[in-house]
């Protein structure tokens, strides 16, 4: 079985050409082709909670320092850490840094 990306697996239809993306936009998360490859997904697919300002639970998400401890509470994020194992997990894009949310 072939590794799903988030808008796979949350099945939300804004990846591009998908059936909300005219109504609400593509999701960030399936734009990001810095992060393709990442985690083996395509674009940001399989990294969105490093990606700011997806679309997830209703509403327009902050970035990473703001948005990751529900995100890591996400059956996505938890899918895909297991589906990867601890030797190939990824938790940040290349060259993101960790900003506390708290400036």
């Amino acid at each position: 079985m072939s590794k799903q990306n988030c808008w796979e697996l949350k099945k939300c239809g804004r990846e591009p050409g998908g059936a909300k993306s005219a109504e609400m936009g593509v999701c960030p998360a399936a734009n990001s082709t810095e992060s393709t490859g990442v985690n083996s997904g395509k674009n940001g697919g399989r990294i969105c909670w490093a990606i700011a300002g997806t679309f997830c639970g209703g509403k327009v998400q902050g970035d990473f320092a703001q948005k990751s401890v529900s995100c890591m509470s996400c059956e996505v994020f938890k899918q895909i850490k297991q589906e990867e194992g601890p030797e190939g997990f990824v938790l940040m894009k290349p060259g993101q840094k960790y900003a506390s949310a708290s400036k």
